[in-house]
């Protein structure tokens, strides 16, 4: 019985001891989650208590301290919710901007972006419209001095000797060729010209005007849209026709021709140019007919296709090249309708016998295209570096490769004329839109008499000391950009060896990259041309 008793006794306080043990467990764990509880919402005593206070560990809302965030805390307030309650939430609920600070910081960048795109597009469109005015420019000026030199070279030929190395008379060097290839370049340049002269004259300006009058409007809209299109491609491959001429006209005879010979290149010249200058021609009388027109509907309907332009090229996917190729569409398309605008005042002045009084009265419609041509590039860049994520940077770089190509243009042993490197950047061609306006000029303007003559060759005289002036400003700034870009060692780089598979592509060489003179070495070469162009620069900038 007594070992009963104590067995019983025994198991009665272990169970005891346990019961203890429990209790002191769960009022450990009660009170381990009651003190997370505190850290994590420390002031659930003071709103339990009455006292709530504003206290530092309160979260802060747009200034506010968010004493709606405890009350949410509260099971017994959660439980009934209402409208009320949900209004005050909507009003006083805030966020934090800085939690995500990266993106909002590439959005504003964004937005100093879209505010440098017109100054820095200004600048370059600004600087390639000069050098299409210088390339425009030379067709008038220097282009018949050089042809003349040219003339005159091969009218003192046999007192030099057709063959001989130097001339015993003036102790000029011959050489084997006739004429250097330059020459013979003017001289095809001038040849073109006057052929296509001739043949425009058989082009009545005025039957057209009058035949594009009689359409309707949506028929005119249609055609000088087409007319777009077809300018642009006539740009592309005319430049390719000019450069097949000028290269079968200089190849070395040492080569082996592969070509179909000069003559046929040339009459595919004259006659590509011949036909440019018609597109053109129909362009200028449909913009005359848009001027003209009494309501401006079609005036209008053609700004407004500009702005169709936008949808286009908005939302596709430009790199920097394309947006380059893009930039020098713009400048050409720009300086050609300048042009434009130009031939159709001469002809509306012609039939108003050169009325001061109506100036004005094109003046609006005239800033009207060239407003909406300025408006139209700066949205159409603006929202194009947006979506491609492209700084306003670029444009200087962009203004930098055009300055290398002026450069690079007027060193001694350049490997293209000037003109015709902005031709191949831009896809400008002078010579059509210099045929076209000789003709416009000439017909509008009558000259007779020594002094219409005389005032014909002070004209001439101001047009050649613009182009000079031009040149010079052009060149020191072009120095400055070079050097700005770091570009100047490019300028006297020698051409990587020419392989079978780059000889089939002269594509994709560098135009502006020529090798040095046998005589000279790279570095002396390097070096002088460097000194050259920072002394030119220099000079320049004091100058202006």
């Amino acid at each position: 019985m007594r070992r009963d008793d104590v067995s019983q006794g025994d198991a009665a306080a272990k169970v005891k001891m346990a019961g203890v043990l429990g209790t002191e467990l769960s009022d450990e764990k009660d009170a381990e989650i009651e003190l997370k509880k505190r850290q994590k919402r420390p002031w659930e005593d003071l709103h339990r208590s009455g006292k709530i206070g504003i206290t530092a560990e309160l979260p802060e809302t747009l200034g506010f301290y968010d004493i709606s965030a405890v009350r949410r805390e509260q099971p017994e307030l959660s439980a009934d919710p209402s409208l009320t309650r949900f209004i005050c939430a909507e009003l006083t609920r805030g966020y934090f901007l800085e939690h995500n600070e990266a993106k909002y910081t590439e959005r504003r960048e964004r937005v100093y972006t879209c505010m440098r795109i017109p100054k820095e597009l200004e600048k370059l469109m600004i600087f390639g419209f000069f050098l299409c005015v210088d390339a425009f420019l030379y067709v008038f000026t220097l282009l018949p001095l050089r042809v003349l030199l040219a003339l005159l070279r091969l009218l003192t030929l046999p007192c030099c000797g057709f063959r001989a190395r130097t001339c015993p008379y003036c102790r000029r060097s011959s050489g084997s060729r006739l004429l250097q290839p330059a020459q013979v370049c003017d001289v095809l340049k001038g040849l073109i010209l006057v052929l296509c002269f001739s043949m425009m004259h058989y082009v009545d300006y005025s039957m057209m005007y009058h035949m594009i009058r009689g359409q309707s409007v949506i028929k005119l809209y249609i055609i000088y849209n087409m007319l777009e299109v077809a300018d642009r491609l006539f740009s592309s491959f005319g430049q390719d026709i000019l450069d097949a001429l000028y290269w079968t006209a200089t190849e070395p005879k040492e080569r082996k021709r592969d070509s179909i010979g000069v003559i046929p290149h040339f009459f595919m010249a004259v006659f590509y140019v011949f036909l440019h200058a018609i597109l053109i021609m129909v362009q200028a009388s449909t913009l005359n007919v848009a001027f003209n027109s009494h309501n401006k509907s079609l005036l209008t309907i053609m700004m407004s296709n500009n702005f169709v332009e936008i949808k286009g090229s908005v939302f596709k996917k430009f790199e920097k090249n394309n947006l380059f190729q893009m930039s020098n569409s713009d400048i050409k398309e720009r300086f050609t309708s300048y042009v434009l605008l130009l031939i159709v005042c001469l002809r509306n002045m012609e039939q108003f016998s050169w009325n001061p009084d109506h100036l004005w009265v094109l003046f609006p419609d005239v800033f009207m295209v060239v407003t909406s041509e300025i408006a139209v590039d700066i949205i159409k860049h603006a929202f194009i570096t947006k979506f491609n994520d492209i700084t306003a940077d670029v444009y200087s770089e962009y203004r930098a490769s055009l300055a290398f190509d002026l450069v690079s243009s007027r060193q001694k042993n350049a490997c293209t004329d000037y003109s015709d490197s902005v031709a191949r950047r831009m896809g400008f061609i002078p010579l059509p839109l210099a045929v076209l306006l000789i003709r416009v000029v000439m017909s509008s303007v009558k000259v007779q008499g020594a002094l219409s003559y005389s005032c014909l060759f002070l004209f001439y005289l101001g047009l050649v000391t613009l182009k000079v002036l031009n040149s010079i400003v052009l060149l020191g700034k072009s120095c400055v950009y070079v050097k700005r870009a770091n570009m100047e060692d490019k300028l006297f780089e020698r051409p990587a060896p020419t392989t079978s598979s780059s000889a089939k592509s002269p594509s994709k060489a560098d135009p502006a990259r020529c090798s040095t003179p046998s005589g000279k070495s790279d570095t002396t070469t390097y070096q002088s041309g460097k000194v050259m162009i920072i002394t030119l620069s220099s000079h320049l900038m004091h100058m202006f």
